[in-house]
């Protein structure tokens, strides 16, 4: 048993602290209104343009959506979706108690879900129950403000035994109340920041999950600033509306997510852990083949996804451990299919934009760092930046007509990505955006004996003399018209394949029955993080992201400098190229199966923490563990400045020597990408 002490712990009153911002702000010529109800949110071309109040109209330019537990129902009358629920939160306040300390530090019990700190001399006792109620589940009473509700006493008594278990005294002292306050929460536990992906300049600050003080400060600083500039001032990834997708808008699910959520505040988070509410809900036409096959799904943006795949007589079930799960020898096996003969993954899940019009090309070069001004037929993997230079969109761009772009980016990705290449398209630019990923599927073959199989179920010429990497077209396969790309994420041979989802299961019966003569195995998620690790293929989110430039992930080649064409970022990043980086994105190894590697460990060279790990795991092909992460320095990060370190990474409070590698461990010549 143990603890951690954080010395930087603090009290505040939040009452004072509302008052004291709100003097500064009337001193800085700032206008409050109170018992001013909101009416109405006038919009003009996907803009705010006003407010309508009980006072009267507002003729604003930006609205800034603070509501607390009520923001839900203020992003409806602009159109917007906030997806937060009311839940009531209890506490409990003693009288004072003699011989307690007033700056004693605020105590948190995990294991029995209570929390403690100081107030008036006695006790503040808290608790995240496994059973939360939520509250006004037909909406906020009108009126109810500055109120509390009903104490649950019996609610809370299991809370009061864990209390005095863990404080013996309190079993003497009294009680002077029990305080029950609804408070807003988010179905995945984190607030919500950021300019709402429906309508411009409409900001959101809210649903803090009862840690509201301790963000407030943070979260306004970083809002505001995102106001002033149009973009969020640092990676805001996790708080970002942005992150939600059309399955939040359904509040029941909302609902009961977050309750999940809550009573999940205080238990041990395992890696890889699952959520088990609301589930299945979105699944791919393929969900009841691969679920007889043996598949263990996981959840994403609603969608469930083969994780990996239990053989004949072993339960397709996660058993959570730090060490290695039940799952490690079976996306073993998976990863060998896939280097050795051929393995196909379910990837319907992918986000898929269309963009369309005459002007497609000319808004996309724009847009997007890369080249994208190639033939029809050409495929591109670009990255999209923002005005730091920051990497803020990580997809592929297919060219299938003079005015169609077929754009394909991660799942979680889906509102984000669009949003933000929807509003970046420039207003003399004669193009729209598409998002069409409820209308197919997404099959990806990879393996050296892909073309084989592929070969085996279509006409068209798939030779690579024919149809080279980094090509896509419209191929035949089991009477449906799919679209190719030629592209991998597994660093082998192989083929994306997107149709139209009423052909999902002829196309994959086609490719399975063909396979069969040459190994083809089933393959999930997890065997991809194994796959494209060993191949040095950046995550974006963990690897790369909006605070990382393209030079600083390795990935300079995929910008085009080098053509006088303006896009989005340039000047960021124009004085980049060739340059020595202040941190760098690198490749560590760690020997030994029994060390397990996450994400998040410290880096240390020569015995200094230079930076931490974005993301890692197992490599089945090199038999090794492998971790991605960016080393830090602020004269610079130079090549022989990484080579010539001595490296240790932080493993579960012990440090363990690593080496580091500057080219990707699997296929650096890329001879078998492009087979």
């Amino acid at each position: 048993a143990g603890g951690c002490y954080m010395p930087s712990d603090g009290q505040a009153n939040p009452s004072d602290i509302t008052q004291a911002l709100a003097k500064g702000a009337r001193k800085a010529g700032v206008r409050i209104v109170e018992d001013c109800g909101v009416t109405a949110v006038q919009l003009k071309d996907g803009r705010v343009c006003g407010v309508s109040t009980t006072e009267g109209d507002i003729v604003c330019d930006i609205v800034v959506n603070c509501g607390g537990q009520w923001a839900r129902e203020v992003g409806k009358l602009a159109g917007v979706n906030v997806p937060l629920v009311s839940v009531q939160h209890q506490y409990m306040v003693t009288e004072p108690i003699e011989g307690l300390p007033r700056d004693m530090p605020t105590i948190r019990d995990p294991d029995r879900r209570i929390y403690f700190k100081e107030e008036v001399g006695g006790l503040v006792a808290g608790v995240y129950e496994p059973n939360p109620i939520p509250w006004a589940n037909d909406g906020i009473p009108e009126g109810f403000h500055f109120s509390l509700l009903d104490s649950n006493w019996d609610h809370f008594e299991p809370a009061i035994e864990q209390c005095m278990a863990r404080v013996p005294l309190l079993e003497n002292a009294g009680i002077k109340e029990l305080i029950n306050g609804p408070e807003s929460f988010t179905p995945d536990g984190n607030f919500i920041l950021g300019e709402a992906p429906e309508v411009e300049n409409f900001y959101v600050g809210a649903g803090f999950n009862a840690f509201g003080i301790a963000s407030g400060g943070g979260a306004g600083k970083a809002l505001a600033e995102w106001v002033m500039a149009g973009e969020p001032p640092m990676d805001l990834g996790p708080v970002d509306i942005r992150r939600f997708g059309p399955h939040h808008q359904d509040i029941e699910w909302v609902r009961t997510r977050t309750l999940e959520l809550y009573g999940k505040h205080y238990t041990l988070p395992w890696p890889f852990e699952e959520h088990e509410s609301c589930r299945p809900l979105r699944t791919s036409q393929l969900y009841d083949r691969l679920r007889d096959q043996g598949a263990c799904f996981g959840e994403k943006m609603g969608w469930e996804r083969p994780n990996w795949f239990a053989p004949d007589g072993v339960e397709a079930k996660d058993d959570y451990a730090f060490g290695r799960q039940n799952w490690f020898t079976h996306v073993g096996e998976e990863h060998k299919a896939v280097r050795e003969r051929v393995g196909l993954f379910d990837q319907s899940s992918f986000a898929k934009f269309e963009m369309r019009g005459p002007d497609a090309e000319k808004a996309l070069s724009w847009i997007c760092a890369n080249n994208v001004d190639r033939p029809i037929g050409r495929v591109t993997y670009t990255q999209m930046l923002n005005l730091r230079g920051g990497i803020e969109c990580d997809l592929t761009v297919a060219r299938f007509a003079d005015d169609l772009y077929y754009i394909v980016t991660g799942t979680g990705f889906r509102t984000h990505d669009f949003t933000w290449i929807r509003r970046n398209i420039p207003a003399d630019c004669d193009a729209e955006l598409f998002d069409v990923t409820d209308d197919g599927f997404t099959l990806s073959l990879m393996g050296p004996r892909s073309r084989d199989v592929l070969s085996s179920v279509t006409t068209d010429d798939v030779a690579n003399d024919g149809f080279p990497f980094g090509c896509c077209r419209e191929i035949a396969i089991a009477g449906a018209t799919v679209r190719a790309l030629r592209i991998t994420y597994a660093g082998e041979l192989g083929w994306e394949l997107h149709g139209s989802k009423g052909d999902a299961l002829a196309v994959y019966d086609a490719l399975m029955a063909a396979g069969n003569l040459h190994g083809i195995a089933n393959a999930g998620y997890r065997a991809i993080e194994s796959l494209r690790l060993e191949k040095g293929y950046r995550a974006w989110g963990s690897d790369i992201g909006p605070d990382y430039t393209p030079f600083e992930a390795g990935l300079g080649w995929a910008v085009k400098l080098g053509k006088n064409t303006p896009f989005l970022g340039r000047e960021a990043i124009s004085d980049r190229k060739g340059a020595v980086q202040n941190k760098q994105l690198v490749c560590f190894t760690v020997d030994g199966v029994d060390n397990v590697l996450l994400g998040r460990e410290t880096i240390y060279r020569n015995g200094e923490r230079v930076g931490w790990l974005s993301s890692a795991g197992w490599g089945y092909t090199v038999g090794k563990n492998i971790g991605f992460g960016y080393v830090r320095h602020a004269e610079g990060v130079s090549a022989d400045y990484l080579t010539s370190g001595t490296y240790e990474l932080e493993v579960a409070t012990q440090r363990i020597p690593c080496e580091i590698h500057m080219d990707p461990l699997y296929d650096p010549t890329i001879s078998r990408v492009k087979a």
